[in-house]
């Protein structure tokens, strides 16, 4: 730094830390205690300066690279979010209609022995007319019989 710029700065309270200079950064301070960071100001040479500045840059394009990432997987999520909800619907209506084949087979099943209960009970009836209507058969041929034989006698 020139000497004139030096004196300018020690006018306006700063002075510049050469003993405690270490990787070409300077440490100015300033007279005020009422300053934060205890007074000190960095100053740094031009190729740290853009080094920084060029860091900084990099840093906010990653950080809006991370932020597009976040986005992407947040619609992501979204997504399987819904197709999970989707699936576990149609996993209910699977449910639902396979409750719903075994109970109309339950039913089924319950109708097809109601129906051979009804069967029997139909054939048994059926014997019990048959024996019946035999034995009529029989007693109207007797009395047919019977009358034909008394037609006979007179």
């Amino acid at each position: 730094m020139s000497t004139s710029a030096t004196e300018a700065l020690e006018r306006a309270g700063m002075f510049f830390d050469d003993l405690n200079r270490d990787n070409n950064l300077q440490r100015l301070y300033l007279r005020s205690p009422e300053r934060w960071d205890n007074g000190l100001i960095r100053v740094l040479d031009e190729e740290t300066s853009s080094q920084a500045s060029e860091l900084k840059e990099v840093c906010e394009e990653f950080l809006g690279d991370i932020e597009g990432f976040q986005k992407i997987a947040d619609s992501f999520i979204a997504i399987f979010d819904a197709v999970s909800k989707e699936v576990e619907r149609e996993k209910m209506k699977a449910i639902g209609s396979r409750n719903l084949l075994k109970s109309y087979a339950k039913q089924r099943e319950a109708q097809q022995d109601q129906l051979k209960a009804l069967i029997v009970e139909k054939r048994s009836e059926l014997d019990r007319l048959t024996v019946q209507y035999n034995a009529l058969a029989r007693m109207e041929s007797e009395q047919t019989e019977f009358m034909e034989q008394l037609m006979l006698q007179k």
